[in-house]
């Protein structure tokens, strides 16, 4: 499916360049990427719930996705692309950052792991449809959230699951999630822009206008003693599955 105004809907370009500066070090765990090691496991966590909700029969497997498509878009590195292997998935990854995508291939060939990676749109590129679709910490970045919603539903099967992941726009995430975090290092400077991120109730609309209808919604919370854990409280980041409707 293509899209006539690509540069709407796009990852704005100096976001994409923003990324990429930083994909040598995606993989690094103590690295400027930090967070994301930090984070994936929780998200993976409620990932895994989400599948074995919608595929009842593979609940359980070692590799529930045997079979199935998946692809992850805004991929990064491959912090999602992997795992999503490894629960047996045919896995595609894109991103709008082909430093990025150079960065994650070359990972996933080091792990011998079979990925198919492509730079570019999820709008303007002809891949299809997808069994499994998971979107972490994009949407945020997008300049025209319906546009890219609209090409994240085309890429999923009639039957399909999607996961998305995202910060929320509320007071303790612009003073945590922006403020404190970029202040000690715990995410790069300009991660985050406060204004462009959504509610849980904003993108649970958003998706109902592209037929899709929310089917589970954590929160990813922070607490000492605890670190990052999947929660009922989603002041700073949440994440949710949907199916069609």
């Amino acid at each position: 499916m293509g899209n006539a105004n690509v540069s709407n809907v796009t990852i704005r370009p100096e976001e994409a360049e923003f990324f990429a500066g930083l994909a040598r070090d995606w993989w690094n765990p103590k690295g400027p990427m930090a967070s994301l090691h930090q984070v994936n496991p929780v998200r993976l966590a409620f990932i895994r719930d989400a599948i074995d909700a919608h595929w009842p029969d593979a609940r359980g497997a070692l590799r529930p996705l045997g079979g199935k498509s998946a692809l992850d878009i805004g991929c990064g590195a491959g912090l999602v692309c992997e795992p999503l292997a490894r629960l047996g998935a045919d896995v595609t990854g894109v991103d709008a950052a082909g430093e990025n995508v150079s960065a994650a291939a070359a990972h996933a060939e080091a792990m011998g792991l079979d990925i198919r990676y492509m730079a570019g749109e999820v709008g303007s590129l002809d891949i299809g449809t997808f069994d499994l679709v998971t979107s972490v910490e994009v949407i945020e970045h997008v300049a025209d959230k319906p546009a890219f919603l609209r090409d994240v539903a085309a890429r999923l099967a009639p039957d399909g699951l999607l996961v998305m992941s995202t910060p929320n726009r509320t007071a303790a995430s612009r003073v945590l999630l922006v403020g404190a975090a970029e202040a000690v290092g715990y995410v790069p400077k300009g991660t985050h822009h406060w204004e462009d991120f959504v509610t849980p109730e904003e993108l649970e609309a958003l998706l109902a206008e592209v037929g899709l209808t929310v089917t589970a919604k954590r929160g990813i919370a922070w607490r000492p003693g605890k670190g990052l854990h999947l929660s009922e409280v989603m002041s700073l980041n949440y994440i949710l599955s949907a199916r069609r409707a």
